[in-house]
């Protein structure tokens, strides 16, 4: 593995625990700064504000790396990302936190940039293996962000981005001596058009081959919100798991995910090609959401686990072909609007996911997880484009 995919790799991971370091001391960070006042109205503030930075300027970062290079937006996202949370690590006031939790969802919105420096630097047949690194590196940071939240918060509330500023920080200084530009910048003067998250979009509408894929995407993620969003309410409801089961069962999903990300996206996908790799994910992903539907023993939540991370192999390969079918110069652009949509999902599918647990468990609980399982039916038909000819974005 090359040194500039490793700084890659740790970008990722810091992202992601990042992500995750500050669930288990918001609440209290919170009381601590209004004083035990009211924190409701602060704590959805601040889970609001850092999807909204990413679903804004996933676009903007990736269209600048297009337009500048990788490595310096990546280096300014990195530079960021260490001022704030030197910022949640001191600042006493509400509302200076919630700035500092705006700045890490814009400067998270690197996820776009990191993607397009993969894309650039791997062969198309290595893509979907790459990508699925990256998942299983992801997947890892969300198990660990907690951890370091929880343990570094009892011993003092702060200390979490205190060390997540000095990896972050690490982090920045091998990145500015070791990560070479995978991309050449476009000669040319910049216009401030480019900064319009909406641009990007206005491409992808342009571009009706990548409509389809996209759209799939867009399922996945609304699809994969359904055990991100119930997978704590459902355990306590069917299985009567307690804090201990909870934390046991998602470490099970966290770690079988990243190990089939790691370790069998790439024998898949040089066996079966990118579309087979899809699809068998896609039907072992459907096999666990109906399982899951009709368990009703508590070792069937773990059992099913295995299953779950069979089916994420299915997001890589689908990365590793919308890849294919734009220009090289266009990746960061692709990318910041594939995370965009993303980030849109994870809002609205928790919303909904919610919504239809809560209005069908008194009918049957497992309902919930057959809507996910069908929406891959519906979204079937949009497979057949995935076989047209390549067609690159002008």
């Amino acid at each position: 593995m090359n040194k500039a995919l490793i700084v890659i790799l740790s970008t990722v991971a810091l992202d992601a625990i990042g992500a995750g370091l500050i669930f288990p001391i918001l609440p209290d960070l919170l009381v601590e700064v209004t004083g035990g006042g009211d924190i409701g109205p602060l704590y959805g503030i601040m889970l609001a504000v850092y999807a909204a930075m990413q679903f804004v300027f996933s676009p903007v970062l990736g269209a600048l790396s297009d337009r500048f290079g990788r490595r310096p937006v990546l280096l300014l996202s990195l530079a960021g990302t260490l001022l704030d949370y030197l910022v949640m690590a001191l600042s006493p006031l509400g509302w200076v936190l919630v700035v500092g939790r705006a700045m890490a969802g814009i400067t998270s919105a690197n996820m776009a940039v990191a993607s397009a420096y993969i894309t650039d630097i791997t062969p198309p047949e290595q893509r979907a293996q790459r990508f699925g690194t990256v998942g299983a590196v992801m997947s890892l940071g969300f198990i660990i962000g907690p951890v370091i939240g929880g343990v570094m918060g009892a011993w003092w509330l702060r200390s979490p981005f205190l060390v997540a500023a000095l990896f972050n920080g690490l982090n920045l200084l091998v990145a500015l001596f070791v990560l070479p530009e995978s991309l050449k910048a476009i000669p040319g003067k910049f216009k401030l058009k480019e900064l319009n998250p909406l641009r990007p979009l206005v491409w992808l509408w342009n571009f009706k081959p990548l409509l389809p894929l996209v759209t799939v995407f867009v399922v996945f993620g609304l699809i994969a919100a359904i055990p991100g969003t119930i997978w704590v309410l459902y355990g306590a409801e069917r299985f009567g798991w307690d804090k201990v089961h909870m934390g046991l069962s998602l470490s099970v999903f966290g770690i079988s995910g990243a190990l089939a990300q790691a370790f069998l996206v790439g024998p898949l996908s040089r066996r079966f090609g990118d579309l087979g790799t899809l699809m068998v994910g896609i039907g072992f992903d459907m096999l666990a959401y109906v399982l899951i539907a009709f368990a009703n023993q508590s070792w069937m939540g773990y059992a099913v686990a295995p299953l779950f991370a069979l089916g994420g192999v299915a997001m890589p390969a689908l990365q590793s072909l919308v890849t294919s079918r734009v220009s090289d110069e266009q990746q960061g652009q692709l990318q910041g609007v594939l995370a965009s949509l993303m980030s849109l999902a994870g809002i609205v599918g928790p919303v909904l996911t919610t919504a239809v647990f809560f209005s069908t468990k008194s009918i049957w609980i497992g309902t919930i997880w057959l809507v996910g399982a069908a929406l891959y039916l519906i979204a079937s038909p949009l497979f057949a484009t995935v076989r047209a000819p390549k067609a690159l974005a002008a």
